[in-house]
């Protein structure tokens, strides 16, 4: 890549900080570290909102201890890692709410929970329309992602497309849904289909452009209805998470 030599001012601190980051491995420069820190906060800022997206009957999954703590704290703790500030949670009411909403409140991420009556994922996603005004990360309200999310934002971004799914390998895939590949690009997505001809399978997180909503319309489930399409429209992106995948109550 052709690189551009610039003149720039900086804060006599800031750039002492940068100097410090200077680890002579990973970032061997003064001009390495402010490129990487640049293109770090850039790629932070192009993310605006996480979605999770949980079933009401599956918020005793959300409440369920992984490793000392519950897994909803564990999903704004992942998003919040990475610089992701706001997080909705698309729901239905319980009796289990209170608790949810005191579990996901006791964090630093700024949580809204939003109930909706919803015939699939796909729709209760709508509820966050006009909520995001760039890229947003989805993620089901049912599974647990530990992998690095800027790297994904990366590919997103780089891709230009309406939609990229987070992907993982699977020697059985009857539980999942599979995708066929074209280099980086999706071109066929069948959710949990008889007879596969690959390993490779949703992760179930996912990054959006506002945009997909445009493709909403008659689109009850993400997996059976929306992915297809997009499939079809060569709009959707594949990245291979390489991370701790976990499925809770499955």
């Amino acid at each position: 890549m052709v690189k551009s030599k610039i003149a720039i001012s900086l804060d006599s601190s800031l750039l002492k900080l940068a100097d410090s980051k200077v680890d002579g491995s990973v970032i061997r420069s003064r001009s390495q570290a402010i490129e990487y820190f640049l293109r770090k906060g850039l790629q932070e800022q192009s993310v605006s909102a996480a979605v999770l997206l949980l079933k009401g009957e599956h918020q005793v999954f959300a409440l369920s201890s992984i490793r000392g703590e519950p897994l909803i704290k564990r999903q704004i703790g992942f998003f919040s890692k990475y610089g992701i500030k706001t997080v909705y949670i698309v729901t239905q009411h319980t009796k289990s709410m209170n608790l949810l909403l005191s579990e996901a409140s006791d964090s630093k991420a700024n949580v809204e929970i939003i109930e909706k009556q919803s015939k699939g994922n796909a729709d209760a996603l709508k509820a966050i329309k006009g909520k995001a005004s760039n890229s947003f990360v989805v993620m089901s309200g049912d599974t647990y992602n530990d992998f690095d999310l800027f790297k994904m934002i990366k590919k997103h971004t780089a891709s230009e497309k309406l939609a990229t799914m987070g992907l993982m390998t699977r020697e059985k895939t009857s539980s999942y849904g599979t995708a066929i590949l074209d280099g980086d690009l999706i071109v066929d997505f069948q959710e949990k289909p008889k007879h596969y001809s690959t390993n490779i399978v949703n992760a179930g997180i996912y990054l959006f452009k506002p945009e997909v909503f445009e493709l909403f319309e008659g689109a009850a489930s993400l997996e059976k209805d929306l992915f297809p399409k997009l499939a079809r429209l060569k709009q959707l992106a594949g990245f291979f998470t390489y991370g701790e995948y976990l499925h809770v109550g499955a």
